[in-house]
């Protein structure tokens, strides 16, 4: 019984941990002003405290790929930093369980003297592997970094691709139970990407934990298990990929309540130094029942939003992501199949068009009408706007009821997709946000010949005979 205990404890280890933690730097107006507190002049404080990080905490299963996004800024790279040990945090504690690799600001830990094969034995030692070992290791990580008689050469040398592909090779080569990886991907050429990603899926299979930063919302949405989302240094919410990059979409247009601002040498109970702030769960993103039903109240007569009752049939999806000013508000929503006739069934290769009616409550000078579809697991496959189509470049006015349509062939393979809608526009040089709504509607492409990957390109095959001479 007692060996039964002790296995189900060692299972609830998490591979990595983060308690409250806090992150805080001291700003200085001017090198002067940091030498003079350095040295103690004057009973002026000299500098403002920057919260990198506000009481972070996060939990990491094993054999778990999670993803963290953020604006610039928000504290998504400090994370990784003091999970591996590069910066220790202000307060707070942070618990690993296994052998991380990092891949973090390009060319760390990288000697810009030595050569490619030098710097891989150096980085080998550094992790603790011996000569022996490494020599073993060798052959695989130049075969993966693949930057030929570049690997005698000074990395001093090297482009970013070449230095990004010796850093990686030896990152994912030294049999690591955690891989960490910041942004580096985005420096390669897209062939190795594609070999990086491949080497990712076979990590997942191994039960490998691993943990990475991206502003590609696509590989998150494709790859991670579970998202964290950081704004100013703190955690706003972590759940499934789609609900965060939902979210986070919200964060860039302005419009998720942002916390206050630190009050300096805030010190509570505990003793730790913390902004005041409240983190929240990802439940809190979506709109209060109160707030939809209110805009529902303010509908024109004889145009209703969408019923509710009615969603089921329509495939709308009743408890979608809403946001916005509601300066112009979506009233109305469906999709026609080419005899003009609702549906949410489409034929692949068929034409069928999406309809939105648009109520406008306020002057909005170049208002934007959009639609995106996005696959099941919430990968943006395609969509476009009135402004790209150059369709709708006028203004609309208060009480204005407008009916926008997009028609399209229908190219995707069969299967299920989201829609999702938006009005959007520019007051000045500033982008608005008036009504979006993430994954409303529901579509089923019924397809009798499905090709490889997301759309078909059509294509015309032809075999003919050739002469022997």
């Amino acid at each position: 019984m007692e060996e039964k205990a002790i296995k189900i404890q060692e299972v609830d280890i998490p591979a990595i941990e983060v308690k409250d933690v806090v992150k805080i730097y001291k700003l200085y107006d001017k090198p002067r002003d940091r030498m003079l507190e350095a040295f103690g002049f004057g009973k002026k404080q000299n500098h403002k405290l920057h919260y990198a990080l506000n009481g972070v905490s996060m939990r990491i299963n094993r054999g778990e790929t999670v993803g963290i996004i953020g604006t610039n800024g928000s504290g998504k790279s400090t994370i990784l930093k003091i999970i591996t040990g590069v910066l220790n945090p202000t307060s707070g504690e942070v618990h690993v369980d296994g052998r991380i690799s990092a891949l973090l600001e390009l060319g760390a830990g990288f000697n810009q003297e030595y050569n490619g094969i030098e710097n891989v034995y150096l980085n080998g030692t550094m992790m603790g592997f011996s000569e022996k070992e490494i020599d073993e290791k060798l052959p695989s990580i130049l075969e993966f970094a693949d930057i030929g008689d570049y690997v005698y050469q000074p990395v001093k040398t090297y482009s970013s691709g070449m230095f990004v592909r010796l850093a990686f090779a030896v990152a994912i080569n030294i049999e690591p139970e955690i891989l960490i990886v910041d942004e580096a991907l985005s420096v390669g050429d897209v062939f190795f990407q594609a070999k990086c990603y491949h080497k990712f899926e076979e990590f997942r299979k191994l039960g490998k934990t691993i943990v990475f930063v991206s502003h590609d919302l696509s590989s998150i949405s494709k790859y991670c298990d579970r998202v964290f989302l950081l704004n100013q240094g703190n955690l706003l919410g972590e759940g499934r990929p789609k609900e965060m990059i939902d979210a986070y979409k919200r964060v860039l247009v302005g419009q998720y309540e942002v916390p206050e601002e630190p009050e300096e040498n805030y010190l509570p109970d505990d003793g730790k130094m913390r902004r005041k702030a409240v983190q929240r769960s990802d439940g809190e993103v979506r709109e209060s029942a109160e707030t939809q039903k209110d805009s529902e109240n303010r509908g024109l007569a004889g145009v209703q939003p969408n019923d509710d009752k009615a969603a089921g049939s329509t495939g709308k999806n009743t408890s979608a992501l809403e946001y916005g000013t509601k300066q112009a508000q979506i009233l109305e929503y469906y999709v026609t199949d080419d005899r003009g006739v609702r549906t949410t069934a489409i034929l692949k290769g068929s034409t069928f068009t999406l309809h939105m009616k648009v109520r406008f409550s306020d002057h909005i000078p170049a208002p934007i009408f959009a639609f995106s579809l996005k696959n099941a697991i919430g990968t943006e496959i395609t969509g476009t706007n009135s402004m790209i189509e150059k369709a709708f470049l006028e203004s609309a006015e208060p009480g204005q009821l407008k009916e926008i349509t997009f028609t399209q062939k229908m190219s995707l393979q069969g299967g299920e997709y989201l829609i999702s809608l938006g009005v959007t526009g520019y007051n000045g040089d500033t982008f608005e946000v008036y009504h979006r709504l993430y994954d409303v509607l529901n579509i089923t492409v019924v397809s009798d010949k499905d090709t490889v990957g997301y759309y078909d390109m059509e294509s015309t095959v032809e075999v003919k005979d050739v002469k022997l001479y």
